[in-house]
């Protein structure tokens, strides 16, 4: 999930932002470390939303740049436990699909993509046996996040799977949708039939 997080924090301003207004250097300053910071707390951050305030400022004696004590918000990527998200499928292998989820990648295990027995194709096609579902690179899908390691900050590990109702590529959820609505008005019709019946013997 996104979130807009406030964060406080010691900023180095080098000399050569000196000539910027203060709150655009700083601005610069904040990107130059928070940018694509992977964070157990924070997450992935995303991008610097502004700066909120600044204290005073200080300079360390040997450094020749300064350092201001600042409030900002930044725009961060923190995968949740059972969060449902959607993505396009980067790449498929044949052990499984990894899907492009905002600002990082996570992995669906072959037996979480489809709720069949699945085969990998060379053309990196997965296809379910008996219900001939297939999934291919491009595919936008809808998946419940499983697994959340951030063990290794450079390479956080999301686990994924599509194997529950209304997730999947989105094609087999309006399928789904669709032969649902129709099972629903068919049994609607059988309802109201029987109720016609009904009355008419009343009737009799």
């Amino acid at each position: 999930m996104f979130y807009k997080i406030q964060v406080e924090d010691h900023i180095r301003v080098a000399p050569k932002y000196f000539g910027l207004d203060l709150n655009e250097a700083l601005l610069k300053s904040i990107k130059l470390k928070y940018d694509g910071m992977i964070d157990t707390e924070l997450g992935v951050v995303v991008d610097v939303i502004n700066v909120v305030n600044v204290g005073e400022g200080n300079v360390i004696f040997g450094d020749g740049a300064s350092y201001y004590t600042t409030t900002f918000e930044l725009l961060a990527f923190k995968p949740e436990q059972q969060e449902v998200v959607s993505g396009k499928i980067k790449d498929i292998a044949d052990f499984g699909a990894f899907i492009t989820l905002g600002p990082i990648d996570g992995m669906i295990h072959i037996s979480q993509t489809i709720d069949d027995f699945v085969s990998f194709a060379k053309d990196k096609v997965l296809t379910g046996r008996d219900s001939k579902k297939t999934l291919k690179v491009g595919d936008i899908c809808r998946a419940r996040i499983i697994a959340v390691s951030f063990k290794d900050v450079t390479n956080p590990k999301i686990g994924l799977t599509m194997r529950q109702p209304g997730l999947g590529k989105l094609e087999w959820i309006e399928q789904e949708k669709e032969a649902e609505q129709k099972i629903t008005a068919t049994t609607e019709e059988k309802k109201t039939k029987e109720e016609k019946k009904i009355t008419k013997d009343k009737k009799k």
